[in-house]
């Protein structure tokens, strides 16, 4: 499709000069180009396909020079992205050195605040709105949120603060079949239309103002109206919880109507306290495969646009997780699986089919979920959440008050651990083992293949007191030598020499490859991996004394690691050798492939290679 509409918007003002007939053009012209680029990049395609037009109209209506659109979790913001000046970079979103799948306040300044995670929306556009006050400025502060990410808690913490405020916020709630209920009737209908009818809102202001100027019994009728209207309103309207929380409260909203959304976004502006627009739109709106499993396609790796499916259909450890906890699940019904709001990304699909009474989906509630697992741990249940590495930082708190320190067994499979690349400084799972370090009664597995994912699970789940944690990374298994045996040992060795690799997890692999092509130039060197990262175990401790170099790599931070204690360790055994370690330092890794993120990082086979080379040469 030619674009006739989408090549001429430069800024979201540009929008005002088209109709409303030509902005859904311009909303066609968008979905072609989001499927396009998304099917070719990979990105989250569902939730952008569903906010075309909510997007169109927001940018129309918000394009003032002190407006703010703050955008929860960031993954529909892709049309906000073409709306404001990144149309000619479009094509490199999510690969390295191009624009960010989320929003980036380095990137436009039409981007309010960096975000990535969900439920953060409605704080920051609070804090937005009384930083406007303070200073003075005019302007309005919106918080776009939906797709799940009112289930988190902090999106209620920043409802009820901000309910309270007498500034004018508006909260856009993109309701695409999350659990609000609809306002049924003909009547509802009609009070809808008319809260948002311009004449209806001037009217309310102007009686309001001539009972004021009413002595004595102007203020009393005014409260008496006023009471009145809510009793109606809640028998009739339905009170919601944005109303009691302070909002007023507009909606339901057709969001793929622009006109209807363009009314409700010029009556909440006319309105001098917090509003909330409840907007109802549908995730994969335009393309059929996406309509039909929205799930599959909220965030989708690159894939064919006739057939829906995916380029690349190699088996990740998600899947081997989900099929092996099943597995378990069948011979023990003491077994329950939790998860936040991703049952498809974390592989629990089948299980929540199979054990549908053993399976819990928290909602984007992190911290609920580990706490409910304690729960469950205390009477004897052995739950086991399933959480993306980013995503557990959430529930850094629970993990150390409610589990760890009660001694409750609790089970943290650590999925998307390590780097996982396109998504960059906000997905990235390199923070779990550090933070997970500090927080006594935690044992930690790193297993490095599908085997030994399910050897370390059941483990975790039988032979672990206290919380067990299994990480393994995103995608799918790497080469693991045919001379190596899985065992469920606290560590292994590979090969022999007077250097060693230590290293756990994916890098494993690494590791094997430099080995085997440093032995076809006469290089020997040994690779220990170890298993069970916290505690690292003395008899591995004492394994790494025997080597004269230690070259430790860490597909994790520097700070914290694990690669600082084992030093810390070896110090106190006097460990006369010298000791390489290449990990994270302080910083957050950008979007790339994960093998050129662990190029730069030093982590990938060829760094291994020339940092041994180095070594020896000197």
């Amino acid at each position: 499709m030619k674009e006739k509409y989408l090549e001429n918007i430069q800024r979201p003002s540009d929008l005002k000069l088209l109709s409303i007939g030509q902005l859904d053009k311009l909303c066609e012209e968008i979905r072609a180009k989001l499927i396009n680029t998304v099917s070719n990049n990979g990105g989250h395609l569902s939730p952008n396909l569903g906010a075309v037009e909510l997007t169109v109209a927001l940018e129309r209506s918000f394009c003032g020079k002190h407006d703010d659109i703050v955008w929860d979790v960031g993954h529909q913001c892709y049309t906000h992205k073409l709306l404001t000046g990144r149309q000619k970079d479009f094509d490199t979103i999510r690969t390295e050195g191009g624009i960010s799948g989320f929003p980036k306040r380095e990137e436009s300044d039409y981007d309010a605040f960096n975000v990535g995670h969900s439920s953060t929306s409605i704080s920051a556009a609070y804090g937005i709105a009384r930083a406007k006050e303070l200073k003075k400025q005019f302007g309005y502060t919106v918080a776009v949120i939906g797709d799940g990410a009112l289930t988190g808690g902090l999106a209620f913490e920043g409802l009820n603060n901000a309910g309270r405020s007498k500034k004018n916020i508006i909260v856009v709630l993109n309701d695409n079949e999350m659990s609000i209920s609809k306002n049924v009737g003909g009547i509802a209908k009609y009070l809808t239309n008319m809260r948002i009818n311009s004449g209806y809102l001037r009217l309310k202001r102007y009686i309001e103002k001539v009972l004021m100027r009413v002595p004595l019994i102007g203020k009393p009728i005014r409260s008496a109206l006023l009471k009145s209207k809510n009793s109606m309103r809640k028998r009739l309207y339905h009170d919601t919880i944005f109303d009691d929380l302070g909002f007023i409260y507009y909606g339901p909203v057709d969001g793929h109507d622009i006109q209807k959304m363009l009314n409700a976004f010029k009556a909440a502006k006319r309105t001098d306290t917090p509003v909330l627009v409840h907007v109802m739109t549908t995730k994969g709106k335009g393309y059929v495969h996406a309509e039909n499993d929205p799930g599959s396609f909220h965030g989708i790796s690159k894939f064919d646009i006739d057939t829906g499916e995916p380029l690349s259909s190699k088996v990740g450890y998600s899947a081997v997780f989900g099929e092996y906890m099943c597995e378990l699940a069948q011979k023990d019904n003491k077994i329950c699986a939790i998860t936040a709001a991703m049952a498809s990304g974390t592989g629990l699909k089948q299980f929540s089919e199979l054990y549908k009474n053993r399976f819990f989906d928290v909602g984007i509630a992190e911290e609920h979920a580990v706490t409910f697992s304690a729960g469950l741990a205390s009477k004897g249940i052995l739950p086991v959440f399933s959480v993306y590495s980013s995503f557990l930082q959430r529930a850094y708190d629970q993990i150390l008050h409610d589990a760890a320190a009660q001694k409750l067994h609790i089970v943290l499979a650590v999925d998307r651990a390590g780097i996982v690349g396109e998504d960059g400084e906000t997905h990235q799972g390199v923070f779990d083992v550090a933070f997970l370090s500090t927080i006594p009664n935690v044992t930690i597995f790193a297993p490095s293949n599908f085997n030994e994912l399910r050897i370390y699970l059941r483990k975790a789940i039988y032979d672990t007191e206290n919380v067990a944690v299994v990480r393994y990374p995103r995608g799918g298994e790497d080469y693991i030598p045919d001379s190596y045996a899985s065992s469920d040992d606290d560590y292994s060795v590979y090969n022999s020499g007077k250097i060693a690799i230590v290293t756990y997890g994916r890098l494993f692999s690494n590791a094997c490859m430099a080995v085997d092509k440093l032995k076809e130039d006469g290089i020997d060197v040994a690779v220990i991996k170890l298993n069970k990262i916290k505690p690292i175990v003395s008899s591995a401790v004492e394994k790494c004394l025997e080597y004269e170099n230690i070259f430790f790599y860490e597909e994790g931070m520097r700070t914290g690691g694990v690669g600082e204690r084992l030093f810390m360790k070896l110090n106190h055994e006097n460990y006369n050798g010298k000791f390489h370690l290449t990990a994270i330092d302080d910083k957050f890794v950008k979007q790339a492939t994960v093998s050129s993120a662990l190029k730069k990082l030093g982590l990938d086979t060829d760094s291994m290679i020339n940092d041994i080379k180095r070594i020896i040469d000197l």
